[in-house]
């Protein structure tokens, strides 16, 4: 391993924390492995930031015919709402792949998120990175449903429900990583939020800080629709 458990620290002694995607995968990978006979405490997942990364299991239960592994997510020094929270994955062998939400995992119900409206908010990079790491265990077809318990209340805590996200939270990242106090998240939200207003045929809209200044904006431009809301 290029990095050690637990999470490395960035160039200002920050420890780095790791996405929803990455444990989603992690979680995903050890209950592959418990398909097949093992009972991994720890296993190990390629991320995008380019490296190896292990994740210790947090929960193995076997679930009729299949196995459902929980990951506790460390975003390290960030802030995060999900900091703490259990990512789990239960995966069973199927007739053919397939990739669903469960508990506390939201639904896109508005064009414009780079996921087609009706599907769990798992993103393609976690999508990708779930299917890879589980790849590295078996080539069988598996039935995965991604599920965040208590994820739904920790999502009205985000911009999801104004992003047309509904019924919980969202399975990010990029590069599998979370950079403690970085803004790229509150810059992907905007970029989110733009996308969302385009694909829905909006053609002006005003950017806030906070409520007081989305308020005003709304008294000043009493033509902009107020959505999302």
């Amino acid at each position: 391993m290029s990095h050690p458990y637990p999470p490395p620290r960035d160039k200002k002694g920050s420890r780095i924390g790791f996405t929803t995607g990455a444990n989603a995968a992690a979680a995903a990978k050890a209950a592959a492995l418990a398909l097949l006979g093992e009972a991994p405490e720890v296993v190990d997942i390629w991320l995008p930031a380019g490296w190896r990364q292990p994740f210790r299991v947090f929960r193995l239960e076997r679930k009729g015919e299949g196995v459902l592994v929980g990951m506790i997510k460390d975003a390290g020094d960030d802030p995060d709402v999900t900091h703490g929270a259990e990512i789990q994955a239960l995966v069973r062998f199927a007739s053919a792949d397939r990739l669903e939400g469960g508990e506390g995992v939201g639904v896109v119900t508005k064009p414009g998120l780079g996921v087609p409206v009706g599907e769990p908010a798992i993103n393609p990079v976690p999508r990708r990175m779930i299917w890879e790491a589980v790849r590295e265990v078996t080539e069988r077809p598996l039935a995965i449903t991604i599920a965040i318990p208590g994820g739904e209340e920790l999502a009205k805590k985000t911009l999801n429900p104004r992003l047309g996200i509904l019924g919980g939270l969202s399975v990010l990242g990029t590069t599998g990583v979370v950079k403690p106090y970085s803004t790229s998240a509150f810059r992907m939200s905007v970029v989110q939020a733009v996308g969302v207003a385009r694909a829905n045929g909006l053609l002006e809209i005003a950017a806030t800080t906070g409520g007081k200044s989305e308020r005003f904006a709304q008294r000043l431009l009493p033509h902009l629709p107020r959505w999302p809301s």
